[in-house]
């Protein structure tokens, strides 16, 4: 039997982790993972201090990462707590599909919950504007 093709997972370094977890959700149209009952039971088993879970939107959450689950087959978005701010250019970044008409509606729509503007490109008919999340990852939408 041939071996099962791995899953993908992004991984984000970010500062605040829950913030960024739901404004990429709604970006995707993932969930943002409801780590309550995980929480809790290592908790309650002693394997989680109390100093490393928060509070967010009413239910337990590790303090220093969240999740957002896409629904069928796309990558999951893991978004982890990291000391320093964003410094310098990504070195990977995000290309965000969507239809071409659709282009100048989904900028403005990334801009209203934080997102930030860059610049439009384009190379021959394709056009795709540059992008930046609420903590400063560039991202395309294309």
């Amino acid at each position: 039997m041939p071996p099962s093709a791995p899953e993908l997972q992004l991984t984000l370094d970010c500062v605040d982790p829950h913030a960024q977890a739901r404004w990429w959700a709604g970006l995707l149209g993932y969930e943002v993972t409801d780590a309550h009952a995980v929480v809790t039971a290592l908790l309650e088993s002693g394997e989680l201090p109390l100093n490393d879970v928060v509070e967010d939107g009413g239910r337990r959450a590790f303090r220093d990462a969240a999740a957002a689950d896409p629904v069928g087959t796309r990558p999951r978005l893991y978004v982890q707590r990291v000391p320093e701010a964003k410094s310098a250019k990504n070195r990977l970044h995000l290309d965000v599909r969507v239809r071409p008409s659709d282009l100048t509606a989904e900028v403005d729509r990334v801009v209203a919950p934080g997102g930030s503007f860059v610049e439009y490109s384009c190379r021959g008919e394709h056009r795709w504007a540059v992008r930046r999340d609420p903590e400063g990852n560039e991202f395309c939408l294309t």
